[in-house]
């Protein structure tokens, strides 16, 4: 029998017995010829993240900022490799704008802490009836420090730099974006192969889940075997959404449960990790035949991607891949802008570590499209009470323009190429 991972076989029987039953049957049929893809992986190294502080240390001297805190997250795991849950426990990465890292943790979390560091860092601990923020005052004091800006991370909880104000009254807050988003918005080489695994390993799961697609199935059905599969592909599923028949109509669908049937648009919109790096791909399908209705909307979202592509050029503003779309849209009585019928939503987000990471291609966004930015191109079109259909695939920049991650399929009968 194929193993299926614990958390997707718990999270079959959760969701109950016919969904159970799916996945089972995945895992005993022909799992089988489907073959682990990320042998040969190269996991981001020690030379890659020493790169990455220096980098961050450069943008500090330009933008002014002495040090930049971090709390648990992707930006934690990018600059220092640790992978933390948030909680009331502060464990903290203060970047200073010379010299080695501070990694400030719980006391009794130090051992496990190191288990996932992965840079050369000073670590200092607090004990449960201590405040973190002080160490955090006393590194910056002892790295003379105090008197310079310190970024705080965007995603950073409030109570943080609040308590630091406290511990460091002098102290100027400011956001770190400039640093921050100035590494983590454009990958290197070594990013953009696991993208590029984490992709093809959706592809496959999808190549493989397509023809196992059967009436009656619910969307939870189809995205067990999505998840069995990726995970069979040796990816992480992260999401595996499908929205079937009038679901499709809105983008994240409804609470109404809905099955395939005759005639049906399906909708799945899926992604896994590699490394902790995301891929983002949705397809959308007729069971059985479809109307011209369909095929109208599925040609109009697919010339919609070729649109975005074509728009995203080296240097225009992210803002700007947006409006080419709700200029086509508007052409084909869409809309206006993101009204619906038409697309209700932006046309691409930022992706790497987070499945959604700055930038957006969003109307009214000024960030220049520079090489190395990675983004999702979504144009979907959506029908309130009837439909809809979203085609998304992953692209980034070059010197020579966007190139894809995974390639756009060429019809609706052909929706995985």
């Amino acid at each position: 029998m194929t193993r299926l991972s614990r958390r997707n076989v718990l999270g079959a029987m959760a969701a109950g017995p016919a969904l159970a039953s799916v996945a089972a049957r995945a895992a005993e049929s022909d799992l089988s010829g489907l073959k682990d893809m990320t042998a040969g992986v190269v996991p981001i190294g020690a030379d890659e993240r020493r790169r990455r502080l220096d980098r961050a240390q450069a943008l500090m001297r330009t933008s002014g900022i002495g040090a930049v805190l971090i709390e648990p997250g992707s930006s934690l795991v990018y600059f220092t490799g640790i992978r933390w849950g948030r909680s009331e426990r502060a464990m903290l990465a203060v970047l200073p704008v010379e010299g080695e890292p501070c990694i400030v943790s719980p006391y009794f979390e130090e051992p496990r802490m190191r288990e996932s560091l992965a840079i050369s860092a000073e670590v200092r601990v607090w004990q449960e009836d201590e405040d973190p923020l002080k160490l955090v005052a006393g590194f910056l004091r002892d790295r003379k420090l105090a008197a310079r800006p310190v970024g705080i991370e965007e995603t950073v909880r409030f109570f943080v730099p609040d308590m630091l104000a406290h511990a460091l009254p002098a102290a100027k807050i400011v956001t770190a974006n400039p640093v921050v988003r100035g590494c983590r918005m454009i990958k290197t080489v070594a990013e953009l192969a696991l993208m590029q695994r984490a992709t093809d390993i959706t592809i496959a799961a999808y190549r493989w889940t397509y023809p196992r697609v059967e009436k009656g199935m619910t969307g939870r059905d189809i995205g067990a075997l999505m998840d069995a599969a990726t995970t069979k592909l040796g990816g992480s599923p992260e999401f595996s959404l499908v929205l079937i028949g009038e679901a499709a109509a809105y983008p994240h669908g409804t609470q109404a449960v809905h099955r395939v049937g005759d005639g049906e648009i399906v909708l799945m919109d899926c992604g896994c990790t590699v490394q902790g790096y995301q891929s983002d791909i949705s397809r959308t399908f007729v069971f059985g035949r479809a109307s011209k209705d369909q095929r109208t909307v599925w040609e109009q979202v697919h010339q919609g991607q070729q649109t975005a592509l074509a728009a995203a050029r080296i240097g225009v503003p992210a803002g700007s891949v947006d409006v080419a779309i709700r200029k086509l849209y508007e052409s084909f009585g869409y809309g206006p802008g993101y009204k619906l019928p038409g697309c209700s939503h932006r046309t691409g987000h930022g992706i790497g570590l987070d499945g959604h990471e700055p930038v957006n291609l969003v109307r009214g966004e000024t960030t220049k499209l520079a090489p190395g930015m990675c983004f999702s191109n979504e144009p979907g079109i959506y029908i309130p009470g009837k439909f809809g259909v979203r085609l998304e695939d992953c692209f980034h920049m070059t010197e020579a323009g966007p190139k894809w991650f995974s390639t756009p399929p060429p019809s609706i009968d052909q929706p995985f190429g």
